[in-house]
């Protein structure tokens, strides 16, 4: 039996040791249980089902808008990449960009570039910049590897949990031990570690947004419309997958110069109107 437990900790040392990606924007390791040979297939059909199964709006005013700025922000993120050393980043990545008839204050990104927007996001947008803002921030999950990291966390939770029943081999206390587990790794683990994508995710796409062109001083007057919409109907911080509302806006109010700075070195010195639709 310990043989079989040292058997098993050195190959899950091993495993952990050759499941690593790097994140581009920070040059930091990061986990990644799951290649993106079978990640990116996967979200691709998860994406594919989403559009069949939802009311895409096509051909009009806003359906096109969110496409050019999807495109633009693709367009930076390659910019960017190529310019520190990363071409070829985006090779496998499929973009595709869709507006979906849906009254839900939301949008996301895939693994690989597959991306949605609802129009209950867009009333609280109020703008193209705004939309950039957002579309960036998404992109930006998917650029550095966030859902994959996601996905590795959460199956190395499950995996401790797993372990913690073989070790303690105690029946009787055995839901107890569970329930403090799953507690503790959420609060202690996976929702800082969420929180943290979050801020990355807002820096990270606050630069592609002014590489592409539009005013990152956006993002907290976004996000004060954000916090307005929501009624102040939030966890603490400390029990959410996201930053506080003000922590956002702070954050992305210290960023917006260094949004600027960065598209200055891409000749971008001025940025589009706000585009009010």
């Amino acid at each position: 039996m310990k043989i079989n437990k040292i058997v098993a900790s050195l190959t899950f040392l091993v495993l952990m040791a050759v499941s690593c990606a790097t994140n581009p924007f920070t040059g930091k390791k990061t986990l990644a249980l799951i290649p993106n040979s079978q990640l990116f297939p996967t979200s691709f059909a998860q994406y594919n089902q989403v559009i069949s199964e939802g009311k895409v709006v096509t051909g009009t005013q806003q359906s096109e808008m969110i496409k050019r700025v999807g495109q633009r922000i693709a367009v930076a993120a390659e910019r960017w990449l190529n310019a520190n050393g990363k071409p070829g980043y985006l090779n496998d990545y499929k973009w595709e960009y869709n507006l979906i008839q849906e009254d839900v204050v939301n949008a996301w990104c895939m693994p690989g570039g597959k991306i949605a927007f609802y129009t209950g996001i867009l009333p609280v947008a109020e703008n193209e910049t705004a939309i950039a803002v957002i579309m960036g921030h998404e992109v930006a999950h998917a650029l550095a590897n966030h859902g994959q990291q996601r996905m590795s966390a959460s199956i190395l939770q499950q995996a401790g949990a797993v372990g913690l029943n073989v070790a303690l081999q105690d029946d009787e206390n055995i839901a107890l031990y569970n329930q403090a587990y799953g507690i503790g790794t959420n609060i202690g683990g996976m929702l800082p570690f969420s929180r943290s994508h979050e801020t990355e995710a807002d820096r990270i796409g606050l630069y592609l947004t002014a590489i592409a062109g539009y005013n990152p001083d956006e993002g907290a007057e976004l996000w004060r419309r954000m916090a307005q919409a929501s009624g102040g109907q939030a966890p603490p911080e400390i029990l959410s997958t996201h930053p506080a509302n003000q922590t956002r806006i702070d954050n992305l109010t210290a960023l917006a110069p260094q949004a600027k700075t960065e598209a200055q070195k891409f000749g971008v010195s001025s940025f589009r109107p706000l585009g009010k639709y």
